[in-house]
This record gives structure tokens, sequence and C-alpha cells, in this order.
């Protein structure tokens, strides 16, 4: 059946910014589409960095298909080591890279400050999803007059392609600790955290001390690309969880594909402090069949019980699918504060008890099939 329509002008989005949102637009006049249509071509001229606009007969595509278009990554040499990365890099002869950029990534209303930190290492600390780099912050140890301070490890919130999608940068996603006197209530500024408003405050340019990569207990199995992937964070525990999804949906890495089921579970404290929200909104229209996302707001949700929401509660509300899925092979991940634990152990040992099973041997087998995945702090 010929497709026969036409528009008198077409809107294209050029994506920019670390969460591919469209910030510019050009127009393109009288489009028509019959059995065949064009699709317009983009140039951008090195020498007057104008945009010019050709046009190429292409067989047409339905919107669904070109709304899937992936970024194209490099090198692909990243794809070839057998071996994890590990330990390029030590505290005592650290790497020194380069900021490129600090954003912060949360609303007005969003409790403290969360940053998106992208560090240029020009490929020389690679990296795979799930990892974390440890950063040494400049200045002197307090409790070590003389030593540097000690590393501090964050997880990383990109692909090994990096944000730039060419192996050469890696993102951190950062919370800003900030200390409060608990009897004046005013912020104490000789307890800030000292590595996270390091990296909250530097600038483009400014140098940072990595070591790493570190960690396989996150790193994602990709031996089965209909498999199921149940994550579930609190805060700048999303970090990781980023990484798999750019990796799944908006990277074209030629020897990967993901064919299963990605189910994100993030807790905050409202919707101001939702991290990467708009990204994960994207995959969720994109690939409905693929990607699940639930989010717990503690402070704007109330759980079954007329009490806050938090990410366990949300658990709970799916546990009879969450427990099919793990009878299944599914695997699961929680990386977060480590107050996030106890909650959700609690409510999974009495589903688990509800269900008639027991959740030390249920536990025990999900470690043991290697489906058990925790990265806490």
């Amino acid at each position: 059946m010929a497709l026969s329509t036409t528009l008198s002008q077409m809107s294209i989005a050029l994506p920019t910014g670390i969460d591919g949102s469209s910030r510019s637009m050009i127009k393109v006049q009288s489009i028509s589409f019959t059995e065949k249509s064009w699709s317009p071509l983009l140039r951008l001229d090195s020498k007057s960095r104008s945009l010019s606009v050709k046009t190429r007969s292409t067989i047409c595509m339905s919107l669904q298909q070109a709304s899937r278009t992936k970024v194209a990554v490099t090198p692909l040499e990243l794809e070839d080591p057998k071996e994890t990365p590990l330990n390029l890099y030590r505290p005592k002869e650290p790497y020194t890279g380069t900021i490129v950029s600090v954003e912060r990534i949360v609303g007005p209303q969003a409790p403290g400050e969360t940053c998106h930190i992208v560090i240029d290492h020009d490929g020389n600390v690679p990296y795979w999803e799930g990892q974390s780099y440890g950063v040494i912050p400049p200045g002197e140890n307090p409790k070590k007059p003389g030593a540097p301070h000690n590393v501090r490890l964050y997880s990383i919130a990109s692909t090994r392609y990096g944000d730039s999608f060419d192996g050469k940068t890696a993102s951190l996603c950062v919370r800003r600790a900030i200390y409060y006197d608990p009897e004046t209530g005013k912020e104490d500024p000789s307890k800030a955290g000292v590595c996270s408003n390091f990296l909250c405050n530097a600038k483009p340019g400014d140098k940072v001390k990595i070591t790493g990569p570190s960690g396989k207990v996150m790193l994602l199995p990709e031996d089965d690309p209909k498999a199921t992937h149940i994550m579930i964070a609190t805060g700048t525990g999303v970090a990781p969880y980023r990484g798999y999804l750019r990796r799944m949906f908006m990277e074209n890495v030629p020897n990967f594909k993901f064919d299963g089921l990605a189910w994100l579970f993030l807790g905050v404290a409202n919707s101001d402090s939702l991290l990467y929200d708009e990204e994960f909104a994207g995959y969720l229209k994109d690939y409905p069949e693929n990607f699940r996302y639930d989010k717990a707001l503690s402070r704007e949700e109330k759980n079954k019980k007329g009490g806050k929401m938090y990410v366990q509660d949300k658990i709970e509300e799916y546990s009879d699918e969450i427990f099919k899925l793990l009878d299944n092979g599914a695997h699961i991940y929680f990386c977060g504060l480590k107050g996030m634990m106890p909650g959700i152990q609690d409510t999974l040992k009495r589903v688990a008890e509800e269900r008639g099973e027991s959740w030390e041997q249920k536990l025990t087998q999900l470690r043991k099939n290697k489906q058990w995945h925790v990265e806490v702090y």
C-alpha cells in the first residue's frame, strides 16, 4: 500500500547534551512521501561550520524504526579484551585526567546537589560498564600529614565509550556531601565531603587524579541477549545502570545485541531529584517491550500502608512478577547507600515467606547462579 502524504514543513531536532535532549531545530520545507521517500542528509561544513541539508532517496521507514536510530561508537577494539580491565592505575601512581564538564542534574526542589561529571582520560583508563573509578582529591590528608587524601570510589555512569562515544571519557554521578550541625542546623563547611565538593566545584580543564578501574560485581553479563536485568537503585546508585541502558538502547555496537528486558527501580526524594530521567523516559518510549521504569518518590508518594514510598515498597508492589523472573534466571542488581539493603532484604524475605519459600535458601541459590549483584556504600 503506497503512503501518500505531504508535509509543508518538517523540523529536525539536533541532539545535544548528556541526555540527548533536543536543543536546536532545523526546518525543511515541502517533503512528500509516496512509495519511497527522501530523508534529509545533514552535513556540517568544517570551514564555515554551517549546516546544510541535502536530499537522498531511501526506502520509507516507520516512525518507530526512525526513532530507534542508534549512535555509532569507536574504537570497537574496546570490545576485544577477554579479561576485565582492573587496577591499571593505583593510588601511588594515579592517572591524571582532565575535567571536561560539570553539570548539575537535579531540580531546584531536590534536597542536596548532584552533578554529572565528565572526565577525559584520553583512552588510557579503559573500563567496562558497572566498574568504578577512584578519585584522589587534591590536598593533604589531615589524618596523615604529608600524605595525599585517601581514594574515594565512584561508580562510572557511562559506557566504555563515554558520553562522547569515542572511548576517551568517563562520567561520574556525584552528590555533594554537606554536613549540617545538628544543634544549629547550619552548614559546617569544615566537615563537607572533600572529594565530592572538589568534583562538584571543578571547572573544565581542571586536573583530576584517578585510579582503577575496579570492581567485577556489577559487570553486565552479556552472554544472553534475551536475559532479564532487574536494576534497583537509590540516588546516585543509578550510575552503573545509566551505563547499562546506554549500551542496550543508545549505542550501535555491532557485536552487542540486547533483546531482553531491563527493568529499573529508582528511589529518590522527589521529582526534582530524579537522575537522567529524560534519558530513561526516552528508552521507555522507544523500547516499551524491552524497558520498564518504576520510580519511588519518598516525599511525594505514599505506600499501601500510608507511609513514605521507598524503593522496597515498589519492589513489594511487583514482588510476584519479580520472583517469577528470578526463578527464570533474571539478574538482579542493587546499588546505592548501605541503608537501602536492610529494608529491601526484609521485604524480599517477607514476600518469600508469603509464597511458602525460604528466603535464605533462595538467596543462596541466586548467589550460586551469579544472579545476585550488590554494590553499596
